[in-house]
């Protein structure tokens, strides 16, 4: 047999397997992007301890629906691309489900290490509250408050709607190369 025979035969074969299948129509173009899976969540009865009651007391920042904050400097052409999803993600931090206590040791941990591996942008996302007392979106008011007391945080804002939207934040670190002069 040749290798057209085998060719057209195993065309013949490949086209009876997928004879009533159609293809999707779609006209929107998703990038691919690199999820990183969820984190379980382990907590037992009565984890929460008197130093949680700490960081519920904390100052309030008023949230709106959008997050948005930028240092003094920072050009605005570089935070309207920073809003867009103009800027390259270099890692991403998921807080879905965490309390209060746990996210923030997160939420230092990953910092630190981007600032090591000179990560300058980064996707945080914090979620809408559905799932917290009152549907209100407690981890995405303490990221509001948390980020701003941060000296290597430039500016931070809600993501583009098919990044995470109202529920994910993009966030521009120090450049670690250069230093501040005092």
């Amino acid at each position: 047999m040749s290798e057209e025979q085998d060719n057209s035969e195993e065309k013949n074969l490949l086209q009876d397997e997928f004879g009533d299948v159609k293809p999707l129509r779609t006209n929107r173009i998703e990038p691919y992007r690199r999820r990183l899976p969820p984190r379980p969540l382990h907590l037992a009865v009565g984890d929460e301890d008197e130093s949680d009651q700490d960081l519920y007391s904390e100052q309030e920042i008023e949230t709106g629906e959008e997050l948005y904050f930028a240092r003094p400097g920072i050009q605005q052409r570089v935070v309207h691309d920073l809003r867009r999803g103009h800027l390259e993600i270099g890692a991403e931090l998921d807080l879905h489900g965490l309390t209060v206590r746990y996210a923030r040791d997160d939420l230092n941990r990953f910092l630190q290490a981007c600032h090591q591996r000179d990560i300058r942008c980064v996707r945080i996302i914090h979620g809408k509250g559905y799932g917290s007392e009152g549907q209100q979106p407690v981890l995405k008011q303490k990221l509001n408050l948390w980020l701003r007391q941060r000296d290597d945080v430039l500016a931070f804002t809600s993501a583009p709607r098919y990044d995470g939207g109202t529920g994910a934040a993009y966030v521009l670190l120090r450049n670690p190369q250069k230093r501040r002069k005092r």
